[in-house]
């Protein structure tokens, strides 16, 4: 790219919904809504007004629904749902916004364009009459940026300096992730959508401090944005060594909140860890930038106090452990000629011969016949 300088009485907190379900003034409130492929359309909506987004969400200025390609090709749980898109879109029309776009990102082995057509976005996106928009490719620019809040390791990962989207500064955007384990972050949600699409092409140099960097990414987002928001897909889950080579389940769930550290935190204790022994989530809260104490959070809806999914956020593909001997283990003192120098096609090559060759033509090609036959399947393929 160039570069230049639901009704009123249902909004309370479920019966028993865990030590947060008591609301207080300015505790953040996290809505965790069951759907069904009948009404997930419908139910983006009512996940959202739980979660009060017409206070956060000004519908007089430009919002961006940023959507979430972690593969460009479709398997269950890895990327934003197509009813995630229509939904979102729908419930923010009805609320009066009319200056919608669909935001996408490519990665340096994710081209966005064949995700935007294999995940059905473009197709749920045409439906709804909503416009889009790839951030990495022209005619959109990238700008210099200088946050005002003390970064953590972006400044020195970029000496060069922070460059951002040219159309990101004054709008509202809200994230579109889905409900799923990560080999780098144990599991991945509302702030790591922000590594896609703030950060350029070159963001995997910053892979070795993903914790710290999402941490910055955050705060950034907060100085640029006047709104900030998220819905979170968990009608297909995945756990296991996402964002890609996972294990998918049936989980029937929407989350929704303005505070992308507590419903990432919320996230993370459905699926059953811990969300503060989280290094993100943890230094999110430490500095101010949200709530990752479940304690703290007002979770309305559904009653999650018991909900443990038993997820495994620390399973490796054959990629994922290559790349942890560069990040974190002995091949450290080459990450810098093996990951950014010219010679960095190699690792391309070899994720993209790994997860599009051998473990889709095995693994995934069986486990996407069995999740196309699910009710959530066949509405899929109904866009």
């Amino acid at each position: 790219p160039a570069m230049t300088s639901l009704d009123p009485n249902t909004t309370q907190p479920s019966p028993g919904a865990g030590p947060g379900s008591q609301s207080r003034p300015g505790t953040p409130v996290v809505a965790v809504v069951a759907t069904t492929p009948e009404t997930a359309v419908a139910d983006m909506g009512r996940a959202m007004d739980l979660a009060g987004v017409g206070e956060f969400l000004s519908p007089d200025i430009k919002t961006l629904l940023k959507v979430n390609i972690s593969w460009q090709h479709w398997y269950p749980g890895c990327s934003t749902t197509p009813w995630q898109i229509e939904g979102v879109a729908k419930a923010l029309e009805a609320r009066g916004h009319k200056d919608l776009i669909a935001a996408h990102n490519g990665t340096v082995v994710v081209n966005s364009y064949e995700g935007e057509f294999k995940n059905k976005h473009k197709a749920a996106q045409e439906k709804v009459g909503l416009s889009d928009i790839h951030l990495d490719s022209p005619p959109n620019n990238w700008i210099d940026y200088k946050p005002k809040a003390e970064m953590l390791v972006l400044d020195d990962i970029f000496p060069e300096g922070i460059q951002i989207p040219e159309t990101f500064p004054g709008t509202n955007i809200v994230h579109l992730p889905t409900m799923k384990t990560h080999v780098f972050t144990t599991m991945t949600g509302a702030m790591k959508n922000a590594f896609g699409g703030l950060l350029h092409r070159k963001r995997h140099w910053t892979h070795s401090v993903i914790h710290e960097t999402l941490t910055d990414l955050l705060a950034i987002q907060k100085e640029i944005h006047p709104g900030l928001f998220a819905v979170m897909d968990g009608t297909f889950a995945g756990d296991g060594p996402g964002p890609r080579a996972m294990r998918w389940h049936v989980k029937d769930r929407i989350l929704a909140s303005n505070d992308q550290v507590a419903i990432d935190a919320v996230a993370a204790k459905m699926m059953g860890f811990d969300p503060m022994s989280i290094k993100f989530i943890r230094l999110a809260h430490e500095r101010g930038l949200g709530c990752g104490d479940v304690s703290q959070i007002n979770i309305v809806g559904e009653d999650i106090s018991q909900v443990n999914w038993q997820f495994t956020g620390v399973e490796n593909t054959f990629a994922s452990r290559g790349q942890k001997l560069i990040y974190w283990g002995p091949l450290k003192p080459l990450e810098k000629l093996l990951l950014r120098s010219p010679i960095v096609g190699w690792a391309f090559l070899a994720s993209n011969l790994y997860h599009n060759g051998y473990w889709l033509k095995t693994k995934g090609r069986r486990r996407i016949k069995a999740a196309l036959e699910t009710e959530w399947g066949k509405l899929f393929q109904s866009y």
